[in-house]
């Protein structure tokens, strides 16, 4: 057979159209640029399997279990056509450069292209930190094969996630509630989350005062801050634990009747000057961003969810404006140093850099592979006003924290002084009160004229020396106080973690990849897990259930360091210290005495659901976690107020909105004493007998009726059906009636409803008559309010009470009229960002059926769990949109079951 004829064409391939675009202006001629859009394939569900593999063992995971955990790789629906598109590329190319990103799951992006390929010719991998010119020619000049060892660790990671989802994830199902979720570094997580929580629901106040004064000089006034009395420290914060137990010794607590008699022992009271201390302050900058710290940082200055901040550096690196992205190093290439140093040179003066280029090393725990830090891109770097016009807004201010923090990693420290003055005076009483005031005034800004890291919420008092100038005194001068007052404190619990504190400790624990936080903290929202209470990251009741599930009878697997422990192993395969086959048959089978998951999970035993969705709040009040939600069971009769009535086991419902830590005893009691009755007896429907009651539901409340069950003897009455044999069919069990039901109107109540107009809203939809041509019209309520029905044709009325007033005559009139979209009083948008920059029209988000949703009135996405809509931007909700376009129209799930049968997938070899 011929040789293929030389065509001169190199074929390049990339994961995003972005990227592809930006690397195809830095190539020479002959180089064609094509995106894989990501991974062209991955597991299939079990459910997707052929027929002839569910059985087998393959059939649990889609890992052959059996066999060195082999993965089953189907090709994704969706990718089928590009696929056949990259086919088509290859086939006109003499040469194939796979340029996925250099991390684990890149280097496994390139694996599987090369893998369902199967390119003849000859085949690069190429990699490189940033898209520029001067990037991708050094990546041409070291062009090497794919790195089997990181993908066989990218790989071990996706099948371990698939065995420990599938495995524990199906007795939360049985355990908690059906649709929850397990995973490998999520159900940490979320423990944190719990754990804090938890702390805070255990934390007990403590009350400790002290005094603050106005102090004069010849040279000047400052404030002061009580700080011995007696020669004993006075007791702030940090003294006290979270029983709220004073735990330092030798130190003065004050109350408030001491704290107020101090001060006004003191009204009066000659002060001196008792020290003046004066030490040297020196500050370095911080280091340049990895991607924790990138998060973290955009988190405290941007308020940047972890999410946000990750597609938009992503947009930033695919389009060439800043290096890769996901990187555990904060070290520079030698290109950067010099471009860091000299633009700080220009722009501040060349006082403001330091002889010798500094030199960052340090890495977090469990550091992935090396990659240079997140900085500009380029050999010399673009100041934030040189890109202004070519970036959108969250874009621009993601560049300029970035460009700042560089440029101010290489420059010199920040210079200055800290004074700290104690003063004193003896009250009336004879006690001795001593104060001190501290102050750091800088002298030199070094690297603080381009850049200050900001900090997250810390406990106990803030004693940081502030940036003010305090008067020129001297031992032994004498002051005047003004303003001696008594400030009372208490102690607070543990701050609640943001998502920036969140993957600060994360980091710190070793738990999972700076890379995979921002979607961890995602899922972890998502799943109903946790919400946002602000920027504070709160759990939910179900989380509780889960975590305490995980904790008994799952320990290892939501351990701190067993989790830590697993992340170090994963990069012992990814260096070719281990191989991942031998590491999950460890995981999954066990070994002498170290069991495996699949005998974790096969010696369960028995699991009481009711103790695991169950937290005693008082001797009597239990807060239980139910199919609906959340609720408080007391298990103490109690009396109905306005009947009095003694109720049994009386419910009430948790607030969505109310915190764990807000659900205290008296909060609980407060809530069972204003509970509204779960269900009310209105009487008995007079043509049916049955009896009709009011409830409050889940939805809001309703009215339903009751109807009794079959006696034994009326089913042993039911008329006999034979088989075909002749020999009597058992009795069949009755079919349950469905009860009529009716949403109460906004006016009713529980309280207040009657059996009358239970009875009516039973009635409906309310048939009003016929049209000229025959058509039924009827009223009824809807969840969008009340409105008449013809067919398909539904139109709004105006209030629920005109549901039972409205006449044929008045509908016939409304349905004469022009149908209009929106008749009923418009309501705003949420929120509006102006033209889509592909359809032209306008972005609005809007309150839909199930939340928020975007929209430019063509394409509509949900507003996604994580982000608020106060942290909503243009820029992601174009980018949203855009997404869902991509995607294409979803496709109904019967297309989707039948396309396994047709297709004929790719086992690992």
């Amino acid at each position: 057979m011929p040789s293929k004829a030389k065509t001169g064409k190199k074929l390049v391939i990339v994961e995003s159209p972005a990227k592809s675009k930006t690397i195809a202006k830095y190539l020479g001629e002959g180089f064609i640029v094509e995106a894989s859009i990501g991974h062209i394939r991955d597991l299939p569900q079990p459910s997707e399997l052929p027929a002839e593999l569910k059985k087998t063992s393959v059939g649990k995971f889609a890992v052959d279990i059996d066999h060195d955990f082999k993965p089953y790789y189907v090709v994704s629906a969706d990718k089928k056509k590009k696929v056949t598109e990259l086919k088509a590329a290859l086939k006109d190319a003499d040469e194939l450069y796979l340029a996925t990103d250099g991390d684990r799951e890149g280097e496994a992006i390139a694996w599987h292209l090369l893998e369902v390929l199967k390119p003849k010719v000859p085949v690069y991998r190429m990699t490189f930190g940033e898209i520029t010119k001067e990037a991708i020619q050094r990546a041409m000049g070291n062009l090497r094969d794919v790195d089997s060892a990181l993908v066989d660790a990218q790989e071990t990671r996706r099948v371990l996630d698939r065995l420990y989802g599938y495995e524990i994830s199906p007795v939360l199902w049985r355990k908690v509630a059906r649709g929850l979720s397990a995973g490998r570094v999520q159900s940490v997580v979320t423990r944190m989350v719990v754990d804090c929580e938890r702390e805070r629901m255990a934390f007990k106040a403590a009350s400790y005062w002290d005094l603050s004064g106005q102090f004069g000089a010849d040279a000047g006034s400052f404030k002061a801050k009580l700080a011995a009395v007696d020669g004993a420290k006075v007791a702030s914060g940090r003294d006290f634990n979270d029983d709220g137990v004073l735990t330092s010794k030798n130190v003065a607590h004050l109350n408030e009747e001491l704290a107020t008699s101090l001060s006004a022992g003191l009204q009066d009271a000659s002060f001196t000057v008792r020290s003046v201390d004066t030490k040297p302050y020196t500050r370095r900058p911080a280091a340049p961003f990895t991607t924790s710290t990138l998060q973290q940082e955009a988190g405290r200055k941007l308020r940047f969810s972890s999410k946000s901040t990750m597609q938009v550096a992503q947009r930033l690196y695919e389009n060439g404006y800043i290096t890769y992205m996901r990187t555990d190093s904060s070290a520079l290439s030698d290109e950067a140093v010099t471009a860091a140093r000299r633009q700080a040179s220009e722009l501040y003066g060349p006082e403001y850099i330091p002889q010798s280029p500094r030199v960052y090393t340090g890495k977090a725990a469990n550091a992935q592979e090396a990659h240079e830090a997140i900085r500009p891109a380029g050999d010399s770097f673009r100041t934030p006003a040189q890109v202004a016009k070519q970036l959108s807004g969250d874009e621009f201010r993601l560049y300029e924290l970035i460009w700042k923090r560089t440029v101010a990693s290489q420059m010199g420290d920040a210079k200055g002084s800290t004074a700290t003055i104690r003063l004193g005076a003896v009250a009336s009483d004879g006690r001795d009160a001593e104060f001190s005031a501290s102050g750091t005034v800088i002298t030199f800004p070094g690297f603080l004229a381009a850049y200050e890291e900001g900090k997250d919420e810390t406990r106990g008092d803030d004693d940081s020396d502030e940036a003010r100038r305090l008067p020129n005194v001297a031992k032994g001068d004498a002051l005047a106080a003004s303003e001696i007052i008594a400030v009372g404190h208490e102690t607070s619990p543990p701050p609640r973690y943001t998502e920036a504190s969140l993957t600060a400790e994360l980091e710190k624990k070793g738990i999972g990849r700076p890379s995979t936080y921002a979607s961890t903290i995602s899922t972890i929202q998502d799943r109903g897990y946790v919400r946002k209470q602000g920027s504070a990251l709160v759990p939910s009741w179900i989380a509780f259930s889960v975590i305490r599930l995980l904790e008994q009878h799952f320990s290892d697997y939501v351990d701190y360091e067993f989790t830590a422990d697993m992340e170090g192993d994963l990069d012992k395969i990814a260096n070719g210290q281990a191989v991942g086959a031998s590491w999950l048959k460890h995981f999954y089978f066990g070994e002498d005495s170290d069991p495996g998951l699949l005998s974790i999970v096969n010696n369960l035993g028995e699991i009481d659901a009711r103790e695991i969705n169950s937290i005693p709040i008082t001797d009597e009040i239990t807060l239980r976690v139910g199919k609906f939600g959340p609720y408080l069971e007391s298990s103490a009769a109690t009396v109905d107020p306005k009947t009095g009535e003694i109720v049994e086991s009386a419910r009430a419902n948790v607030p969505e909105d109310l915190a764990p830590d807000e659900l205290t005893a008296a909060k609980a009691i407060e809530l069972m004493e204003t509970a509204a009755p779960e269900e009310r007896v209105l009487g008995a429907d007079p043509h049916t007998g049955h009896t009709i009651v009011a409830k409050n539901g889940r939805y809001g409340a309703y009215v339903t009726e009751i109807i009794p069950e079959m006696t034994e003897e009326q089913i042993a009455n039911q008329p006999v059906e034979y088989y075909k044999n002749g020999k009597p069919k058992p009795p069949k069990k009755p079919v349950k009636a469905k009860p009529r039901t009716g949403s109460l109107f906004k006016s009713m109540t529980v309280e207040s409803v009657t059996l009358d107009e239970a009875l009516q809203l039973m009635s409906l939809p309310r048939v009003l008559g016929e049209d000229a041509e025959g058509n039924l019209i009827t009223v009824q309520n809807g969840r969008f309010g009340p409105y008449l029905k013809k067919g398909t044709d539904s139109r709004s009325i105006g209030s629920e009470e005109e549901i039972f007033t409205i006449t044929l005559e008045q509908a016939l009139e409304i349905y004469s009229q022009p149908k209009q979209r929106g008749a009923r009083a418009a309501v705003p948008p949420l929120a509006e960002f102006g033209p889509d920059p592909v359809s032209e029209k306008n972005i609005v988000v809007k309150e839909g059926r199930f939340g928020p949703y975007i929209t430019d009135g063509i394409t509509n996405i949900t507003v996604p769990r994580a982000t608020s809509l106060e942290e909503l931007t243009r820029e992601q909700a174009v980018e949203l949109l855009a997404e869902k376009r991509a995607k294409g129209p979803v496709k109904r799930t019967a297309t989707a079951r039948k396309a396994p049968a047709k297709k004929k997938a790719t086992a690992k070899k």
